[in-house]
C-alpha cells in the first residue's frame, strides 16, 4: 500500500470541505470542523485556499456567544458552472448551473426516431450543448465540463484492448455500442457519463429525497424503467457499471416482449408504451403519445373508466412487487420513485402502492421503508448530469480556459 503523503492528505481535505459547503447552502468554520471530522485549523488552512481558488466566499457575520462575530460561508456561485444533459430516445435537454447548483439556461432539441441509430440524438445533443455556450461566453473560462445522464449501460472500457473510454450500450434502443466521444465532441470541455436513472439518484442523495439516507433506491419510470441504489451512502454501480438494470428484472417467464429482445421484463409491463398499449388493447382511447397519454390513463382511472383502472391496477400489481424484492434484497430505508411515468402513478396511488409492497416484502424489511416521490418531482437526469463535472471539481482544482 503507497503511504499517504501531505499532498494527499490536502487534497482528502479540499475535497470533503468542499462537498459539505456545496450542499449545506451556508455554514460556518466551526460547523465545518463538526461536520468533515476536521480540525479548526485545518478547515482555516482549506477554506482559505477554497477562497483564494474562487469557490468560496464570505457572506457576512452572525453573532457569537461573546467575543467576535462569526463569519458565514458559502460557495460562490460563479465560481464555476456545469453542464448537465438529459439524453433521451426522442430529444435532449441540456441544462446550465452555477456552483450553488441554480439552473441558469437550458435548452431542448428534439431528435427524430431512427431505429438502431443513434446520430440524430448526437445531432441534438451538440446543437443544444453549442446553443447554450453560445450564448454564455463570459462562464467559458470557468466551465468545468458536461455531464451525460444516458439511456443506457454506460461502461468504462479505457482498460480494455478496444481502448474507448466510456461506452454507452443501449440495447434496449437498437443501437450498438457506442463511445461516448463519438456522440458529443464539445471543443475543450471534459465530457462525463452516466445512466440516466443513476444521475437521478444521485441528484436525490445530494439534495432531494435521498439526502443523509444511507440506504435508498430511486426508481425511474418513464419510457425506460432504471433504478439508482444508494448503499451506505454510495451508489452502487457493479463490477463494470451495469448495476441497477431494474428495468430489465424478469416479471414472467413467460411474458410480453421488450425493447431489449428478452421477454417478461418489468419495462414490458409498466413502461410508458406498455401502459397506453394495454390501455388500448382494452378499449381505451388515449390520446397523443408520452405524457399526455399516461396523465390521461391516470384521469381515466380516477374518473371511473373501467378499462384504465384495469390497467392501473396491474401497473401497480406488477410494481409493487418489483419493489417488494428490491425490498427484501436491499432493506431500504427509503423507495423514492420518480420519471415522468412515477410522478403520475405515485401522485395518484401513493397510499395503494406503498400498501402492494408492504403487502409482498417479508414483514420486518416491509415495515422499515418509506414510500416518496422525487424531491425535485418528474426527474433531475440534468441535475445529476452536472454533478459528475461538480465531482471532478471537488476532486481537484479547476484550471481556467479561454473562452
Amino acid at each position: 500500500m503507497a503511504a499517504t503523503t501531505s499532498r494527499d492528505l490536502r487534497t482528502r481535505n479540499r475535497a470533503r470541505v468542499l462537498r459539505a459547503l456545496v450542499t449545506a447552502s451556508e455554514t460556518t468554520r466551526a460547523d465545518l470542523a463538526t461536520a468533515c471530522g476536521l480540525s479548526p485549523a485545518t478547515i482555516t488552512n482549506v477554506v482559505a485556499d477554497l477562497i483564494r481558488e474562487g469557490l468560496v466566499e464570505e457572506r457576512g457575520l452572525v453573532p457569537s456567544e461573546g467575543g467576535r462575530p462569526i463569519a458565514r460561508l458559502g460557495v460562490r456561485p460563479d465560481g464555476a458552472f456545469l453542464l448537465g444533459a438529459d439524453v433521451g430516445e426522442k430529444g435532449v435537454a441540456v441544462e446550465l448551473f452555477d456552483l450553488a447548483l441554480t439552473r441558469l439556461d437550458r435548452e431542448f432539441h428534439d431528435a427524430p426516431t431512427r431505429a438502431t441509430d443513434p446520430a440524430p440524438i448526437g445531432e441534438a445533443l451538440r446543437a443544444a450543448v453549442a446553443a447554450i455556450r453560445a450564448r454564455n461566453p463570459e462562464r467559458e473560462p470557468r466551465l468545468v465540463g458536461l455531464g451525460l445522464g444516458l439511456p443506457g449501460i454506460v461502461e468504462d472500457a479505457s482498460g480494455s484492448h478496444e481502448g474507448h473510454g466510456e461506452v454507452l450500450h443501449a440495447q434496449s434502443l437498437g443501437w450498438p455500442a457506442l463511445p461516448v466521444d463519438e456522440l458529443v465532441r464539445p471543443d475543450g470541455l471534459e465530457v462525463f457519463a452516466e445512466n440516466g436513472a443513476k444521475t437521478l439518484a444521485m441528484a436525490e442523495r445530494w439534495f432531494g429525497a435521498a439526502r443523509d439516507v444511507e440506504h435508498a433506491i430511486v426508481a425511474l419510470l418513464g419510457r425506460g424503467v432504471g433504478l439508482g441504489v444508494v448503499s451506505a451512502g454510495e451508489l452502487l454501480r457493479g463490477s463494470a457499471a451495469a448495476a441497477g438494470e431494474w428495468g430489465h428484472t424478469k416479471i414472467s417467464v413467460d411474458g410480453p416482449r421488450c425493447r431489449c429482445g428478452g421477454t417478461g421484463c418489468l419495462e414490458a409491463y409498466v413502461g410508458a408504451d406498455a401502459l397506453v398499449a394495454a390501455w388500448r388493447e382494452r378499449g381505451g382511447g388515449p390520446v397523443g403519445t408520452g405524457w399526455r397519454a399516461i396523465t390521461g390513463l391516470v384521469a381515466a382511472a380516477e374518473a371511473g373508466d373501467p378499462a384504465a383502472g384495469e390497467v392501473l391496477d396491474r401497473a401497480l400489481d406488477v410494481l409493487g412487487v418489483s419493489l417488494a424484492n428490491l425490498v427484501n434484497l436491499l432493506n431500504p430505508q427509503k423507495i423514492v420513485v420518480g420519471g415522468w411515468v412515477g410522478l403520475c402513478l405515485v401522485q395518484a396511488r401513493r397510499d395503494d402502492l406503498a400498501e402492494r409492497i408492504r403487502a409482498a416484502s417479508l414483514t420486518r424489511p416491509g415495515s422499515q421503508f418509506s414510500l416518496e416521490l422525487c424531491h425535485f418531482e418528474g426527474d433531475a437526469v440534468a441535475l445529476g448530469a452536472a454533478l459528475l463535472p461538480l465531482e471532478r471539481l471537488i476532486d481537484r482544482p479547476l484550471t481556467a480556459r479561454s473562452p
